[in-house]
């Protein structure tokens, strides 16, 4: 019964929107200051950054200076909308906090730690597949020492799409009946998992980053799609699957459990 699961990083495993939310926060903060006076509201700036941030993933994927730099594009698109004059000092301001994000807490999920060690001693093989910049990803594992789970099992890619899923599962020869791709992303973890013909484990979560959600109900599974909320649950839900699976008189239908 042993499986290779393949788990997403960020609010996956560690939280990551809650530090990009907090900054975002301080950014609104000092672009209402400056740009209420001129007729724009703290909604509108937070829909255009998050408008530019978007647009910039689509086309660079995860590259770790474009969140600080969509701070910068969304100042001069009120700049020049409004006329009111810009500033060098400020534009620096925005920059080093978008940057700020990188330098804050890696702190894990609810049991984590417990939850890779009892899917560890249960026998499965245990892969780490991240989407961002290296250096800042590789710097998140090791604050984590997550390599004494996943070892050189680890996957980074600045694009985290189907085709980067596809080459990893070509490359690796892996089992897709056997493997599972684990994330919070519909985007970059499902879709593309369900894409690619493995299993896929939905870790639901409370405040998803808008880029990450996607319709998928015309993406048919060819195996187990589960939708979870909690980390704990994985294990027993893998587990029970695979009893379901295994035992005399299961349907042939694969199990299929839809975000709600």
């Amino acid at each position: 019964m042993k499986q290779t699961l393949l788990f997403d990083l960020d609010d996956t495993l560690i939280y990551c929107n809650k530090y990009f939310h907090l900054i975002l926060e301080q950014f609104a903060d000092e672009m209402t200051d400056w740009f209420e006076p001129h007729g724009i509201s703290r909604d509108e700036i937070l829909r255009k950054q998050t408008e530019i941030d978007i647009a910039g993933v689509q086309v660079l994927g995860f590259k770790g200076d474009h969140f600080p730099h969509s701070f910068v594009e969304t100042y001069r698109y009120f700049h020049h909308l409004t006329g009111r004059p810009s500033s060098e000092r400020e534009e620096r301001l925005l920059l080093k906090l978008g940057f700020s994000v990188y330098e804050l807490e890696v702190e894990p999920y609810p049991h984590m730690n417990e939850t890779l060690e009892q899917l560890a001693g249960e026998g499965h093989d245990l892969h780490l597949y991240t989407g961002g910049d290296r250096k800042i990803q590789l710097n998140k594992i090791e604050r984590m020492d997550l390599k004494r789970y996943f070892g050189d099992r680890i996957y980074i890619r600045q694009h985290k799409n189907t085709e980067a899923l596809e080459q990893i599962l070509r490359e690796g020869s892996f089992d897709r009946s056997a493997t599972w791709m684990i994330g919070n992303s519909l985007r970059t973890d499902v879709l593309p998992a369900l894409q690619c013909g493995i299993n896929s484990v939905y870790l639901k979560q409370e405040g998803e980053w808008t880029y990450n959600v996607v319709p998928i109900e015309e993406a048919q599974p060819s195996g187990a799609f589960l939708t979870l909320h909690e980390l704990a649950e994985v294990p027993p839900a893998i587990r029970q699957y695979l009893m379901r699976s295994s035992g005399p008189h299961v349907s042939s239908s694969p199990t299929v459990k839809k975000p709600s």
